[in-house]
């Protein structure tokens, strides 16, 4: 077994429609998901015991280890392999912001069980981690993938859209941390909107599709701010 390295990418949601909140408490959504080519760095190796060492520009926003997203989903990965907790050294190098709507302790977790399934040869298929990263999150699933898709339900109903180009952007945070619950009780004091899929662009070149991003909405960004 060796150590291995991977980015776990930053989630741009393109657009989001949210609606009201249902019985369950859940917002139903619709999104495009695409992922950036900076984010986090995860470092697996082998070891005797599980444990998370957190470095990095955004090392010193996380309260530690604790609860984090990467232990819940390394220890539902043993259980579900029947091995317990994984022996493994896990090193995040934190390089996204916290709590800022970019998917990052998902995104943390998705690479993570990755890299441990391979080094602990474990046999289990993407779609199997994937069942094992919605436990830790509606948008684990999506994360786990790391591909571009449309995303619905509560954002745990995956369609691959292949034919979205490489895009230019820009992401800038203002350095203050907007926490998803505290988001979404702001929005639902407003009047809800609709978990609306709009109608794909005409066609999938760059100018075509920022065109037709340009007239979708976040409806979560009143809410934010």
């Amino acid at each position: 077994m060796e150590t291995r390295t991977a980015l776990a990418p930053a989630k741009v949601n393109l657009f989001l429609h949210v609606g009201p909140v249902d019985a369950a408490g859940f917002h139903p959504l619709a999104s495009l998901v695409a992922f950036a080519d900076v984010g986090d760095r995860i470092t697996v190796a082998p070891s005797e015991r599980l444990s998370l060492t957190i470095e990095g520009l955004f090392a010193a926003e996380l309260a530690g280890p604790g609860d984090n997203l990467i232990l819940r989903a390394l220890r539902a990965l043993g259980e579900a392999a029947g091995i317990g907790e994984p022996p493994l050294a896990v090193t995040l190098d934190k390089r996204l912001p916290i709590a800022a709507g970019l998917g990052g302790g998902s995104s943390d977790a998705g690479a993570a069980l990755k890299l441990a399934r391979d080094i602990l040869a474990l046999d289990l298929t993407d779609d199997a981690l994937a069942d094992i990263a919605a436990t830790i999150g509606a948008d684990g699933p999506m994360c786990l993938y790391a591909r571009t898709a449309w995303a619905e339900g509560r954002g745990e109903r995956l369609t691959p859209e292949p034919r979205l180009p490489s895009l230019p952007a820009l992401l800038i945070n203002p350095g203050v941390a907007s926490p998803t619950g505290e988001v979404y009780r702001a929005y639902d004091v407003g009047p809800p909107a609709a978990a609306d899929r709009p109608t794909p662009p005409p066609a999938w070149d760059v100018a075509t599709v920022v065109d037709w991003l340009a007239a979708q909405r976040n409806d979560l960004q009143d809410a934010a701010v």
